[in-house]
């Protein structure tokens, strides 16, 4: 009986790791599918050989992502443990040509809305709370419970650039509040659902959803300083 509930447990962690990577996946797809995966349908602009690049990387990524959850609920943990050598190179990759992209896009006067010297600091603080959490997920990768939320929570809190791309004039308006706000409001799923399944939240999805949020808010606040606009001066020289 007891094995009987334990692996009810299981697949319900499984169900719901599952649905929170293809929702991931599915932001990803509607936030860039104008400007990338569907651009031959729209028509929109041609892009840089470093934009091809930073969109191919970041596809593969949440791909990766995607894969591995798929394998853990399938029982195939053997593989998804080699394939996490793949995913430490790739997160590498994410964070050094995510970065380069970011500051190049600012140099250039490209932005989904604000101006690009202010959303800079959008692009450049995922990229501090993406590598954070990944390295922290990959730390404890021996410690399953916070491993995989550590590794959720690198892609919600990566979802910004995403969410700030979906075509609707209510996140356009409301600007960086919506693109934080939103993924905030996934970050505070993820502990209810921990909070409701468990009864506790796991200190990962606490401290680690705490570092997201608070890295959002903490953007809004350093925004348009003149302390960030003479560092965001200084990356696009």
């Amino acid at each position: 009986m007891a094995n009987g509930s334990r692996s009810l447990a299981l697949d319900s962690q499984h169900r719901f790791y599952t649905f929170a990577s293809w929702g991931v996946v599915a932001i990803v797809l509607l936030g860039f599918a104008k400007t990338y995966y569907l651009k031959l349908v729209f028509g929109t602009p041609g892009l840089s050989p470093l934009l091809h690049l930073h969109g191919l990387v970041m596809t593969c990524w949440f791909a990766l992502f995607l894969v591995q959850t798929w394998l853990v609920a399938t029982h195939r943990v053997d593989l998804h443990r080699k394939l996490g050598i793949l995913g430490a190179f790739l997160a590498a990759s994410v964070l050094v040509v995510g970065t380069i992209t970011a500051i190049t896009a600012a140099r250039l006067g490209r932005s989904p809305g604000p101006p690009p010297l202010i959303f800079l600091i959008v692009p450049l603080g995922d990229m501090v709370v993406f590598g954070s959490l990944v390295g922290a997920g990959l730390w404890l990768r021996r410690h399953r419970e916070a491993h995989r939320r550590l590794m959720l929570l690198s892609c919600l809190g990566i979802l910004a650039a995403a969410i700030s791309r979906i075509p609707l004039d209510a996140i356009a308006k409301a600007g960086p509040l919506a693109y934080f706000g939103l993924t905030d409001l996934a970050v505070i799923g993820c502990a209810i659902y921990d909070r409701v399944r468990h009864g506790r939240v796991h200190p990962a999805f606490l401290w680690g959803g705490l570092f997201v949020v608070v890295s959002h808010w903490l953007r809004l606040a350093l925004a348009g300083t003149p302390q960030w606009m003479s560092l965001a001066t200084w990356l696009t020289r």
